[in-house]
């Protein structure tokens, strides 16, 4: 990098901290902070949902994968993404934006106490926030990454200036900072990948490979398949599951974009802009990604450093500098976003229940717990990225596909499934045994039957088989001892209609069938 390129990369970081105070004019009471008083555009929201999926692991754990397989890393990763959040605006989207105007709720979590209980609600909030520390340091970890191979800087002090700066506009701003970061980012991005596009093209045809005859090149043998090495049907299968629940609100920031609509249409309406760009952009990102095993040698093993390599080597001076704004653009959206989500449920669900003083809180002092509570979370998540590549968590795209895809389906399953009238059975008793076993199968498959495994368990069964358990024992637990009160289907109704005329069905016998009345369809 030389000085033009710390010029763009000064002034994105200016203009992200900018557009933070401007939001804060915005921003008047906790409804305001984390679901921007319902008052978000559609559009603004569905660019907003497709950036905060995306972080630097994009360009370092997802390069090395389409640096060594090839178009795998598009098939296993955006294209089921991109079909779960299009399944998901019609069954998840509507639901969780009425969680906001019919139940009044600022937190995705928050609906749980009545749905279920109070300690199905803690037990899901809390993990659910764990987990997300450790995701976010991922992403800290990635970002700090690129920075030290295009700056020299170490690897701690790219996870303390990206998290400082974030924490700025995101903490003073709230959700409509993140939002309208995200739609500067997303122009930004537009602006790089097409840059990279172009110049990756530049490159092949000036050694005299064509567009479209790469494919043939001895180093990218193989490269076309759709499913190699680890990344199997099963992988793949479990992966459109996992992302189902998980792009669709089940780590919580995305729940905030459908929440942050004027309307259950508007929010079906963001989820399917949504999943237009994952379908589409990717490919625009990955290509230089496939590509790059013709321009570059990887240093590192798994291939992780292939984009940045390419990037210094094909990029003049200023447009380097708006690629790597880009790799920041991705990692600040989704980590900002998810820091707001925490602050949400710690805010809003754990706080009242730790504290007698946090149940008194007004506007005023609710928005300043919020405020601390993010720094508070880009500080433990900035912390556990020092730690990526340790013993404990490996590299980081084992944090991203392992532990995080193998620890969302026990938490999200019973958050998202519960929207649903299907489920109506399945109260607490199920939410709760699904979510503890799920955990459990993920440290018995990943830890004592993998060290006892040759060559260990293969990556689909480890991410697979915790949601799976988790699935079968909240519907089997439903249909065996169904919990569906009055006012537990009070609350589905809800979700499931705009008019307060609904009728709310009469709790099933055990042995009733669970589509029995008009109103039980879906």
């Amino acid at each position: 990098m030389n000085s033009l390129d710390w010029a763009v990369l000064i002034g994105y970081f200016g203009v992200m901290v900018a557009i933070g105070v401007w939001s804060h004019k915005r921003v008047d009471n906790v409804s305001d902070f984390f679901t921007a008083g319902g008052k978000m555009p559609w559009w603004l929201s569905g660019i907003s949902h497709h950036m905060s999926g995306y972080s630097a692991v994009m360009f370092t754990g997802y390069a090395g994968i389409a640096y060594t397989y090839g178009v795998t890393s598009f098939i296993t990763w955006s294209f089921p993404i991109a079909l779960g959040i299009a399944i998901g605006s019609k069954l998840f989207a509507p639901r969780i934006n009425r969680l906001r105007s019919r139940l009044h709720v600022a937190s995705p979590l928050e609906y749980l106490k009545n749905r279920y209980n109070l300690p199905t609600q803690q037990a899901l909030a809390w993990s659910g926030m764990l987990l997300k520390i450790v995701d976010v340091g991922a992403k800290w970890a990635a970002i700090a990454t690129l920075l030290s191979v295009f700056t020299g800087i170490s690897l701690n002090q790219g996870i303390l200036i990206t998290g400082a700066i974030t924490a700025v506009y995101c903490t003073i701003g709230g959700l409509w900072a993140d939002a309208l970061t995200e739609l500067g980012q997303f122009i930004i991005q537009l602006l790089a990948g097409l840059s990279m596009f172009i110049a990756v093209v530049m490159k092949l045809n000036d050694k005299g490979i064509g567009f479209l005859g790469a494919w043939d090149e001895p180093a990218l043998h193989g490269h076309g398949k759709p499913l190699v090495g680890p990344y199997s049907t099963v992988f793949l299968l479990a992966f459109l599951f996992i992302k189902l629940f998980e792009y669709n609100g089940g780590m919580l920031n995305q729940a905030q974009r459908y929440m942050a609509t004027g309307s259950a249409h508007q929010a079906e309406r963001s989820a399917r802009l949504s999943a237009i760009l994952w379908l589409v952009w990717p490919v625009v990102l990955f290509f230089p990604m496939w590509m790059s095993p013709l321009l570059v040698h990887a240093q590192k093993p798994d291939g992780s450093d292939s984009y940045a390599l390419m990037t210094e080597q094909l990029l003049p001076h200023g447009l380097l500098g708006l690629v790597i704004v880009g790799f920041f653009s991705h990692t600040m959206a989704m980590c900002s976003s998810d820091a707001n989500a925490i602050a949400a449920v710690f805010t809003r669900d754990l706080a009242p229940v730790l504290s007698a003083r946090a149940r008194a809180w007004g506007e005023r002092a609710g928005l300043v717990a919020a405020r601390v509570t993010t720094v508070v979370f880009l500080g433990l998540s900035m912390a556990v990225a020092t730690q990526v590549n340790s013993p404990a968590f490996k590299d980081i795209i084992t944090v991203v596909i392992k532990w995080v895809a193998g620890l969302m389906g026990p938490i999200a399953i019973p958050m998202m499934l519960g929207l649903l009238r299907s489920f109506r059975r399945s109260g607490p008793t199920a939410a709760l045994t699904s979510w503890a076993a799920g955990l459990l199968a993920f440290w018995l498959v990943n830890y004592p039957v993998n060290w006892k495994v040759d060559g260990g368990v293969p990556l689909q069964y480890q991410v697979s088989v915790p949601l799976a358990v988790s699935l079968v024992l909240y519907i089997l637990i439903g249909y065996l001892k169904p919990e569906d009160t009055p006012e537990r289907l009070a609350v589905i109704e809800k979700v499931n209609t705009d008019s307060d005329a609904a009728a709310v069905p009469v709790p099933a016998a055990a042995g009733d069938d669970i589509v029995g009345t008009r109103n039980q369809a879906l």
